[in-house]
């Protein structure tokens, strides 16, 4: 029997459905107001500007507005900071987002930090990390919650599974394993210097690769029955892990592209718009 395909597409655009219905109450409910994300995007890098359009594109898509900030190449860490605290302090702006990556010049890790706990809908600070790991309340890392809620919906089973996360990103694996331990798995992390790597994988019940190699785990590591998580894409439209052998062998399985992708923005969006209703409402 073929594999459950977890179509994020699919989810992503139901919920966009529901999200449009929730601002509209919102709206009214606010005399009018508008939930607001503020995209930050620092240097002119193709690839993050196509992004942050394209968050710019689903926010509107659910009636929300982008308030698109544009910051140069030469931008120091001290000039984003204070555009952080501007945002911070804007009581019009409901969610923050910095486009990953900035230039070098800049400590990434300080301006992520700087972004208020009620406004990062992105999942990105320290603080909101370890209040998710402890179990407190926090906007989920966007990747990841996108992920749980794909399997929350798709019903795949987690409590008492072994999950293997492979990669340790600070926003990707690690808010991953963190997940999917307070689901009741029992996660394994590892990573692109593990050793026995195949036999770890073998292990699986639920594999997430999120390594950021192309097909880096091969299709005869994985377990008949496993359910597949594929989190990479990479030019030609494969992911983290050789996923064409495994249509027929995985219980379940992310395609690439079309499954962990939209899931990403949706959840920005998502939780974007459960900080305007916990403002506004």
């Amino acid at each position: 029997m073929s594999a459950l395909i977890l179509d994020g597409k699919a989810l992503a655009a139901q919920t966009e459905a529901e999200l449009l219905e929730r601002v509209e109450r919102l709206k009214v409910a606010s005399g009018g107001k508008t939930p607001i994300l503020a995209t930050i995007l620092v240097g002119d890098d193709p690839a993050s500007a196509t992004y942050v359009k394209m968050k710019g594109n689903a926010c509107r898509r659910v009636g929300m507005e982008s308030l698109a900030v544009e910051m140069p190449a030469s931008t120091t860490t001290a000039e984003l900071l204070a555009r952080i605290a501007e945002l911070n302090g804007n009581p019009d702006v409901h969610g923050i987002l910095l486009q990953h990556p900035v230039p070098a010049q800049i400590d990434e890790r300080a301006c992520f930090d700087a972004i208020a706990l009620e406004k990062d809908v992105d999942g990105v600070t320290c603080l909101g990390f370890g209040r998710m790991a402890m179990g407190e309340p926090a906007y989920g890392c966007a990747t990841p919650q996108g992920i749980m809620r794909m399997l929350d919906h798709y019903g795949i089973e987690i409590e008492g599974k072994h999950a293997v996360v492979v990669g340790r990103s600070p926003i990707l694996g690690k808010p991953m394993a963190m997940m999917l331990l307070q689901k009741n798995a029992t996660v394994t992390i590892c990573h692109s210097r593990t050793q026995n790597l195949p036999e770890l994988i073998a292990q699986a019940d639920i594999l997430v690769g999120a390594v950021g190699r192309p097909e880096f785990i091969k299709a005869d590591w994985v377990k008949p029955g496993a359910v597949i998580v594929d989190a990479g894409y990479h030019p030609g439209g494969v992911g983290d892990i050789e996923l064409a052998p495994l249509v027929d062998k995985a219980s379940a399985y992310t395609p690439v592209p079309g499954g962990v992708g939209p899931m990403t923005i949706n959840t920005l969006i998502m939780q974007s718009v459960e900080s305007a209703e916990k403002s506004l409402g």
